[in-house]
């Protein structure tokens, strides 16, 4: 990781620059299967998913049999782990509905507004090297308690044609029936554009490499809603001298082990702590199965030395990263402090993973700096808000003035008369 240590320049974006790629090397690829899976819906997704996955299938569509076999292919444990988890983000999610709350803003005339789930929504789960099981969960849960009436799941099929059992287990424990082994951006196109086998949806969500982040922005182009842009995924870390070193490396090397395009960012003013982390970080990514990937995302990673509190958090607001680790004797003090960050964690004791699995918070975030101005997946991101209002005669009477004059003024003389035919 290169060290920046009390730099003048304040141009943290600049100092802080995600590792860039050149979205016009693919883009081209990436429309042109788009525009296959439209024009020739199920077959190109077929010949897609034999091209890119390795496997040719009959049927996409996940049986009900697969659903049974999936169930006795996991351990016990592990069903266990997915019960708990799915009991703390249903337990966070359902406290964010909304009920309905009229208003009376004047005599009269009464206003209020409802949340109403979308119908159809597709969920992108990643499949490849690492089957993001738990991305089910964070999107499956609030979509159900969004109340959405079709829910769509895509993933990856293995070279064998099979799911990972813990997605296909996921699924069946949410009530998702609707999954279908399908990945990459043919899975994107054929919840744009639908099949014959697969629905069309009104919005989709999911993270994914470059090529699904380019699918899905394209896709929005045409219409079609989605979650957010997303990158690679990122933690940035605030460590003073209170923090322990193996722990901040632990958090860092947490995303650097998703993969090369990952990066890290530690924010300290504990310069007596750089050796420490030096050393864990040579020690603990050795023992990482993923380690390679680990190690070129530290390559592109920073360690910035600053010299007070409120410098770290100007930096880190600055770079606003997907996930933020406050690992500093006033951390609670300094969350009120930030103003840009997908999600945060406060304390020796709150590693980014928990809330990747299990604390219940959503860990679909907003990456490359979108924190400044995306929230992470919550119910309300599966629901429309509709406003609705009720004026009585007397409520018309006592407004109708203030609408006539401002419609006059617009010079839109239907507004004006729609109010005055009732009044005559």
């Amino acid at each position: 990781m290169k060290t920046i240590r009390y730099t003048k320049n304040k141009n943290w974006a600049k100092i802080l620059q995600r590792p860039a790629f050149d979205a016009s090397s693919f883009e081209k690829k990436v429309k042109k299967i788009l525009g296959q899976v439209k024009k020739n819906g199920d077959k190109a997704v077929k010949k897609f998913t034999k091209e890119f996955d390795g496997v040719e299938l009959k049927n996409c569509l996940a049986r009900s049999k697969e659903f049974t076999e999936a169930e006795n292919l996991i351990s016990e444990e592990l069903k266990n782990a997915i019960h708990v988890a799915k009991a703390n983000i249903e337990k966070f999610h359902l406290a964010q509905l909304q009920n309905a709350v009229p208003v009376d803003t004047m005599p009269g005339i009464r206003c209020w507004r409802k949340s109403i789930g979308i119908e159809k929504v597709g969920l992108y789960i990643p499949g490849g090297s690492a089957p993001l099981f738990s991305t089910l969960l964070m999107l499956g849960i609030p979509a159900v308690i969004a109340g959405c009436k079709t829910i769509v799941a895509c993933s990856p099929p293995d070279k064998e044609g099979k799911l990972h059992p813990a997605i296909l287990y996921t699924a069946n424990l949410l009530g998702i029936q609707q999954v279908y082994k399908v990945g990459g951006v043919q899975a994107i196109a054929a919840l744009a554009y639908g099949t014959k086998t697969i629905p069309a949806v009104h919005k989709i969500f999911g993270p994914g490499n470059q090529f699904i982040t380019c699918a899905k922005l394209l896709v929005q182009k045409e219409g079609l809603a989605i979650d957010m842009p997303a990158g690679p995924s990122e933690v940035a870390v605030y460590a003073d001298d209170t923090a322990d070193a193996a722990f901040v490396v632990a958090d860092l090397l947490s995303q650097a082990e998703h993969g090369a395009d990952s990066q890290v960012v530690l924010v300290t003013s504990a310069k007596q702590l750089l050796p420490a982390i030096n050393g864990e970080i040579k020690k603990q990514v050795q023992q990482l199965p993923r380690k390679e990937l680990a190690k070129k995302a530290l390559e592109k990673s920073k360690i910035v030395l600053v010299q007070r509190d409120d410098e770290a958090m100007e930096v880190l607001n600055a770079y606003a990263p997907e996930h933020l680790i406050l690992n500093c004797a006033n951390a609670r003090l300094l969350a009120e402090k930030v103003v840009n960050a997908g999600s945060v964690f406060l304390g020796n004791y709150s590693p980014e993973s928990a809330g990747d699995y299990a604390s219940g918070t959503n860990h679909t975030l907003p990456t490359n700096g979108y924190a400044k101005n995306y929230s992470g997946v919550s119910v309300d991101s599966f629901v429309k808000k509709i406003t609705f209002q009720e004026l009585s005669r007397e409520g018309l009477t006592e407004i109708s003035k203030t609408v006539e004059v401002m419609a006059e003024a617009e010079g839109l003389r239907a507004h004006a008369e729609a109010v005055r035919v009732r009044l005559r």
